[in-house]
């Protein structure tokens, strides 16, 4: 059921995406459609490695990392996934994401600040639940996802100076101009929110499961949670926030609407259930 809402929220996403484009007449939306098709070939084949150049991720080998490098290999064989290489980022933050196009091309990152701070219990439901994202092909969905809806917002921009539907007055409707500008990549950051959140969900329940114990992870995700608010970290682009386990800056529950994971209380309710929160 998830899964089905997740292609719905996609599916939302790509009607924005060329009924924005179509304001621009037959052409525009045929353009939209290849921008779209365009960037989202770039996020298929390269969002990995972008990932990872931004973080500087260092391949790691089982001498180098014993205990992690064969947690991941234990956790990949229960899952019934290829064994992905794994990266050590030099962040201090503790944090960790997945990427890669699909199970074959995985890679599993944490940083040196999350090998130091949790234990390994803890870290087994890290692992977990980055390689539930990797087997649930979840990094090509949130690309994809990221990727129309940077397009939307390139999109809305552009209403306001190229003629909408073949104007010849510069902007057409510069009212409506204007309010599909802030509308429309509005739109797509919300349902971009919502694809992001729910994958969340998702890789926390069947992490959990893969490391036999759902308050292995649910420790780790307090701990991150709080240690991410004291020790900030940097990242390069917007759209990278969701690929990581816990969001890597600190944000009050009031813009709570904008973040791309859940709140902690919900994903621990969500883990554990009401009365242990």
């Amino acid at each position: 059921m998830n899964n089905v809402r997740t292609m719905l929220l996609l599916a939302m996403l790509m009607v924005v995406f060329v009924y924005v484009g179509s304001l621009f007449g037959q052409r525009g939306m045929i353009f939209a459609l290849v921008l779209g098709g365009g960037m989202n070939i770039v996020a298929y084949f390269f969002s990995d490695k972008i990932a990872l150049a931004s973080m500087h991720a260092r391949p790691v080998t089982e001498q180098e990392a014993p205990e992690l490098v064969e947690m991941v290999r234990e956790l990949a064989q229960k899952a019934n996934l290829p064994m992905p290489r794994v990266c050590i980022c030099p962040q201090q933050a503790p944090n960790a994401f997945a990427t890669g196009r699909n199970p074959h091309n995985a890679v599993v990152a944490v940083t040196e600040g999350l090998m130091r701070s949790l234990n390994r219990n803890e870290l087994m439901g890290v692992i977990g639940h980055e390689l539930a994202h990797v087997k649930n092909r979840d990094i090509l969905i949130q690309s994809i996802a990221a990727t129309i809806a940077g397009a939307i917002s390139a999109l809305g921009y552009m209403l306001w100076f190229v003629p909408i539907g073949g104007s010849d007055r510069r902007g057409g409707n510069a009212l409506a101009a204007l309010a599909m500008m802030i509308l429309a990549p509005f739109a797509a950051l919300l349902i971009q929110m919502a694809i992001s959140r729910k994958r969340e969900y998702n890789a926390d329940s069947y992490g959990a499961e893969l490391a036999g114990d759902p308050m292995y992870l649910a420790r780790a995700l307090e701990k991150l949670h709080n240690l991410n608010r004291a020790i900030p970290m940097r990242v390069p682009l917007d759209s990278q926030k969701s690929m990581f386990i816990v969001q890597p800056f600190s944000g009050r529950d009031a813009a709570d609407l904008f973040n791309t994971h859940p709140s902690l209380k919900k994903r621990l309710m969500s883990l554990i259930g009401r009365e242990h929160v």
